[in-house]
C-alpha cells in the first residue's frame, strides 16, 4: 500500500507539470477539462485493477487493458514534460544570468510566445509515441515476423546439413485476446516445414489453465523430428497465491501432462538425440535457470549421456544461463536457443542500421544471434506478450535457423 501511494503521488506530481506543459501550448477550456478527466479515469482504474487483483486467479484480462491505457496516455506525457523541462531550466538559467549581469530581463511577450512554440511543438513530439504505442496495442503484438538465420558449423555432421529448426519462445497463452491472429501465427509456423520445431518456455503466465482454450490450435503444430520443449519461470506457478501447496503441485502436473497431450517433448534437464543413418545431434534441454530468477537448470544432469564429440543444442529459457554457464562449461555446446526477453516488446529495430531497448540495460544478450568462443546463441523475442498487451518496434518472432557444414559463420 505505501509503494501504490508513493506510485500515486509521483504520478499526480507529472500530471500536474504536464498540465501546466499542455496550457502553455493551447488554452482552450475544453482540452484542459479532457485532460483531467481522462487523467482522473486512467489513473483511478489502473489503481482500482491493482488494489482488486486476485493473486489467486492470476493477472486478468482487466488489469491488462488499464495497463495498456495508462501507457498509452502517460508516456507521450513524460515526453511532453522532459521538452517542457529543458525550456524551464533554460528560462532559469537566463534569468539568473540576467541577475548576475544586470541586464533587463528578456520581454515577457516574447518568452510568452517562445513557449507557446515550444509547447506546441512538444505536443506534436508527444504524438509519435502515442501512436506508436495505439498501434503497437491493437495490432503490433500479433505482427509475427519470421527471422531466418543460416548457421555454419565445421563439425555438423554431413547428413545434417541444411537441417532445418524453428524456434518459438515465450507464447503466454494467459495473454491472447484473438483467436485469429493465433491461428495465422499457427499456420505461419508450420508452413516453414521445419525439421524439428523448439520451445524455450513460457506457456503460460501464471497458472497451466491459461492454456487449455488454445490447446487445440498448438495441437496442430507439425514437424517431421517433433517438437522439444523445456520450462520458462512462468511454468512453474510462482506467480500467483495457490490456496495450499497441494494445489500449486497439482498445477505443475497439469502443466506436464498438457505439453505431453498438445505434442511437445519436455526436456526436464535430460536430452535427447535426433538420428540420421549413423549420425546423431543432441538436444539438450534445462530447466528455467535465470540470473535473478529460479535456477531448477541442471547442465550437469542434462549432458549426463552426451558425448564431448555430439553436435550440441541446448535449449534454456534465460539467455543469462548461456552468459554465466553454458559458455564456461567444459563441455562445448554449438547452439543454444533462448527467450525470455521479450525484446522487453518496446524498441527500435532498423536491420543493418540498429537494435535497440532498454531491455540491454538488464540482459547482454537480448535478441537475435551471438556467438562466443566458437558457440551460437539465439534469444527469440517471443511469440506472446506479457504485462504490457502490446509491442511497439520489437514484434513477435518466429525463428527459422539452418544448420550448414563449413566455415562458421552468420547470414
Amino acid at each position: 500500500m505505501i509503494r501504490l501511494i508513493i506510485f500515486i503521488g509521483i504520478v499526480l506530481a507529472l500530471d500536474f507539470y504536464a498540465l501546466q506543459s499542455l496550457r502553455s501550448a493551447t488554452k482552450n477550456p475544453w482540452v484542459t477539462a479532457m485532460y483531467i478527466v481522462c487523467s482522473f479515469i486512467i489513473l483511478g482504474n489502473i489503481i482500482y485493477q491493482s488494489i482488486n487483483l486476485d493473486r489467486y486467479s492470476g493477472i486478468n484480462q482487466g488489469f491488462y487493458t488499464a495497463f495498456a491505457l495508462f501507457v498509452l496516455f502517460y508516456v507521450p506525457k513524460l515526453v511532453l514534460i522532459i521538452s517542457m523541462f529543458g525550456e524551464d531550466v533554460f528560462r532559469l538559467f537566463e534569468a539568473i544570468f540576467n541577475k548576475i549581469t544586470a541586464e533587463p530581463p528578456s520581454s515577457a511577450a516574447f518568452f510568452k510566445g517562445r513557449r507557446k512554440i515550444i509547447g506546441q511543438l512538444a505536443l506534436g513530439v508527444a504524438a509519435l509515441p502515442f501512436l506508436s504505442i495505439l498501434y503497437g496495442i491493437t495490432k503490433g503484438k500479433y505482427n509475427f515476423k519470421v527471422l531466418k538465420y543460416t548457421l555454419f558449423f565445421e563439425d555438423l555432421p554431413l547428413e545434417f546439413d541444411g537441417y532445418k529448426i524453428t524456434q518459438i519462445s515465450d507464447i503466454h497463452s494467459g495473454s491472447f485476446d484473438k483467436k485469429e491472429k493465433i491461428e495465422y501465427a499457427i499456420d505461419l509456423i508450420n508452413e516453414q516445414a521445419s525439421d524439428v520445431i523448439m520451445f524455450t518456455g513460457d506457456l503460460v503466465n501464471s497458472k497451466t489453465s491459461e492454456m487449455e482454450p488454445w490447446k487445440a490450435l498448438f495441437s496442430k503444430l507439425r514437424a517431421k523430428d517433433g517438437i522439444f520443449s523445456v520450462l520458462g519461470n512462468h511454468d512453474y506457478g510462482d506467480y500467483m497465491r495457490w490456496p495450499s501447496e497441494e494445489d500449486k503441485t497439482k498445477n505443475f502436473q497439469d502443466m506436464l501432462k498438457l505439453q505431453k497431450e498438445m505434442g511437445f517433448q519436455l526436456l526436464l534437464n535430460t536430452s535427447k538425440f535426433i538420428e540420421k543413418k549413423e549420425a546423431r545431434i543432441a538436444i539438450i534441454g534445462v530447466e528455467n535457470w535465470g540470473k535473478g530468477f529460479k535456477q531448477k537448470g541442471d547442465l550437469k544432469q542434462a549432458t549426463s549421456q552426451i558425448s564431448k564429440d555430439d553436435f550440441k543444442i541446448v535449449l534454456s529459457h534465460d539467455p543469462s544461463h548461456w552468459e554465466y554457464e553454458i559458455t564456461k562449461d567444459e563441455m562445448h555446446y554449438h547452439l543454444t536457443l533462448s527467450g525470455h526477453t521479450h525484446g522487453m516488446q518496446f524498441g527500435i529495430e532498423i536491420p543493418g542500421l540498429i537494435k535497440w531497448s532498454p531491455i540491454k540495460w538488464r540482459y547482454k544478450y537480448w535478441a537475435g544471434v551471438y556467438k562466443q568462443a566458437g558457440q551460437y546463441l539465439n534469444v527469440n523475442r517471443g511469440f506472446g506478450f506479457l504485462a504490457f498487451p502490446g509491442r511497439v518496434g520489437i514484434w513477435p518472432e518466429i525463428t527459422v535457423i539452418t544448420l550448414k557444414k563449413g566455415k562458421q559463420e552468420v547470414k
